[in-house]
């Protein structure tokens, strides 16, 4: 299932799902409204595939493609990488790479520059979007089959939006995932949180007297630049750069006509403008924590003046609710592109997990190769100063012998090693995820950090750890045969349970 080109759109994608026999054709006429969203649920907690929904209620002559990372096999498999930290180590191989003194190596090092160039995105004056182009007047977004995904939401949202912004002093793009809540035809609202880069543009804006911030809104893309949107990628790195670094190629961006660069394999463009001092109520919507989240701060209005729809248009709707869904997959592939980073700014880190049913930003195990007193409250302290594990509300550390994975052994370890007087952490009075339902107030709760690795004498009162129980070698070698060869004979008898 290689792939040596990055996909050029979704089309493509969807295509080559339905190749490899990972996608569901659905023909029966459903609704986005709850039907659509309740089909996919279904899919997505019996492991499923890909699903493409072909007859729309209410929309003729739409598709919605839905479920399209569902597991991360896949995902690896549709960015041609063994692995998902590669694509970690690409952002990191510039600056942890050996400084070239010979010849030879100034050579390599040159290659590497200039593959990191390939990464760049281009600029094109095309794009299939284009097509199609609907005023802001003419009400576009009542032509859009936006999902109701729970009954109680708020109303119709758009659940992948690409949400682009740009500095327009350093010229950095910004595309991040921001549900928003569609009111009319021609208005919406975007949640951009406190802490996401959206809304540090929306405070530039204010703080430079600004009425209007402009935006686009792009719905479908090649794979590469959707995972990139919903990435955690720290200002100011720019996102369609990261989505290059993601793909292993550049992508091509079209400029709209109020200088925002979108990328031209979108299926949907809508173009138009945030109004800064227009904050509306938004919600409540059923999130990925579980629970119907109804904001008391209020959100940024969000003007269409114009949408761009693709002939035979697909839309992408992404659905959320108590985990495990597609969002905690992608979750797992952010997990593991950013962990060489995070191995870059601290060292000690062997391994990380966020488990799916803690909700990405509820709980983050971390293993570490522990070398002095106090070194896993360190740890905790450095992850919860920096992007987007600052917002994680427990943190738990274990040895460098213990995988974060095997909860087993994670719950092992905190029954064994913790004091809870010595040993657990907890911060009062700290920034949160917005959405967490726990919160004091908007934004605003405490963290908890359990210190689980075996400890030195210094944090033990002095004491001595005791010596783990360690199979003596020789024996071992001698009595495993054995046993495995009377297990086989009781693993035959029909009887065996």
């Amino acid at each position: 299932m290689e792939i040596l080109d990055p996909l050029k759109d979704m089309r493509e994608y969807i295509q080559w799902l339905e190749k490899n026999n990972i996608l569901i054709k659905v023909n029966d006429e459903l609704s986005p409204i709850l039907e659509i969203p309740a089909f996919l649920r279904k899919v997505m907690y019996s492991k499923g595939p890909a699903v493409l929904f072909e007859k729309i209620k209410g929309f003729e002559n739409w598709k919605i493609a839905g479920n399209l990372f569902p597991n991360l096999d896949l995902i690896k498999s549709t960015l041609s990488v063994n692995n998902l930290e590669e694509i970690g180590n690409r952002m990191i191989e510039p600056i942890t790479s050996p400084i070239p003194f010979g010849l030879l190596d100034k050579v390599k090092a040159l290659g590497e520059v200039s593959k990191l160039s390939s990464y760049f995105p281009k600029k094109t004056s095309k794009a299939a979007f284009t097509e199609n182009i609907i005023d802001g007047k003419d009400n576009p977004l009542e032509k859009i089959p936006f999902f109701k995904t729970w009954p109680n939401d708020g109303g119709r949202y758009a659940t992948y939006p690409m949400v682009i912004t740009m500095d327009q002093d350093k010229k950095i793009i910004n595309m991040g995932v921001y549900r928003m809540m569609i009111i009319d035809g021609n208005k919406a609202v975007i949640h951009w949180q406190i802490h996401k880069r959206g809304a540090l543009m929306h405070m530039k804006a204010i703080e430079s007297s600004k009425e209007e911030i402009p935006i686009a809104v792009a719905i479908g893309s090649d794979p590469g630049t959707m995972l990139a949107s919903v990435s955690p990628v720290p200002y100011p790195i720019d996102k369609s750069l990261f989505a290059g670094i993601i793909r292993g190629k550049g992508i091509e961006l079209y400029e709209l006509d109020n200088g925002i660069m979108v990328p031209s394999n979108a299926e949907i463009i809508l173009e138009g403008r945030v109004l800064t001092n227009k904050l509306v109520e938004e919600g409540p919507f059923g999130d990925h924590w579980g629970y119907y989240d109804k904001p008391i701060e209020k959100y940024p209005l969000f003007i269409v003046d114009k949408a761009y729809i693709r002939n035979d248009p697909i839309y992408f709707g992404s659905v959320v609710g108590l985990p495990p869904l597609e969002d905690a997959v992608l979750g797992k592939a952010i997990e593991r592109m950013f962990k060489p980073i995070m191995q870059v700014l601290l060292p000690e880190i062997i391994e990380i997990n966020y488990p799916v049913e803690g909700v990405f930003q509820g709980m983050l195990i971390v293993s570490i190769k522990k070398r002095y007193p106090g070194q896993a409250k360190k740890v905790m302290s450095a992850l919860w100063g920096i992007g987007q594990s600052s917002l994680t509300k427990i943190i738990i550390v274990v040895d460098n012998d213990v995988d974060p994975h095997d909860l087993g052994k994670v719950i092992w370890s905190i029954s064994c090693n913790v004091n809870p007087e010595r040993d657990v952490l907890i911060l009062s009075n700290s920034h949160s995820d917005a959405l967490d339902p726990s919160n004091l107030y908007p934004s605003f709760g405490s963290k908890l950090g359990i210190d689980a690795t075996r400890k030195m004498p210094e944090e033990n009162w002095g004491k001595p750890w005791p010596k783990i129980v360690e199979e003596d070698e020789e024996i071992l070698r001698k009595i495993e045969p054995l046993v495995n060869n009377y297990l086989k004979k009781v693993q035959n008898n029909p009887n065996y349970y």
